[in-house]
């Protein structure tokens, strides 16, 4: 089975302070064979990108409403006459809010809905045809069904 890869390279701000944000190169990821996933990589001061990943409904719905709720919240709102996207992400290694630019973000996730629309995700995943594979019947079965040891009555009644 073919998969494609919906890919943007941006720039998210890291909010410091109300005052104060700084530049962070990320890129946007979506692969059809994960179909309820979207990936975000921040290229931060490390040798490692950050990854994170989280529903693409989440970030969907995070374009035009807040939503999420623990590890991961988005919503959208203005910043200097701008239309952005706010992720607040939460983990054990700490807090960030991330600024990205609305309209990125919208385009992007309009690319990845042409490719999997809302709804057919689960029949990206090939469970249904991996199911049929594993059930069904094959020349071995046959062996299975016959009675390996004859019976101890006889037919005949003798």
């Amino acid at each position: 089975m073919h998969h494609t890869v919906v890919e943007r390279e941006l720039e998210l701000r890291l909010i410091l302070s109300p005052e104060r944000s700084i530049p962070v190169p990320a890129r946007l990821a979506y692969r059809s064979d994960d179909p309820f996933a979207v990936h975000v990589a921040f290229h931060v001061n490390s040798e490692h990108p950050v990854d994170w990943t989280f529903a693409r409904e989440l970030l969907v719905e995070g374009v035009f409403r807040p939503c999420g709720h623990g590890d991961v919240r988005v919503w959208p709102t203005k910043v200097e006459g701008r239309s952005v996207v706010l992720m607040a992400l939460s983990s054990p290694d700490g807090d960030a809010l991330l600024e990205a630019p609305a309209a990125q973000v919208s385009a992007w996730l309009e690319r990845t809905l042409r490719v999997v629309p809302p709804g057919t995700e689960g029949g990206q995943l090939g469970i249904d045809d991996g199911l049929a594979e594993l059930l069904a019947p094959t020349p071995a079965d046959d062996l299975w069904l016959c009675d390996p040891w004859p019976s101890d009555e006889s037919v005949d009644g003798e």
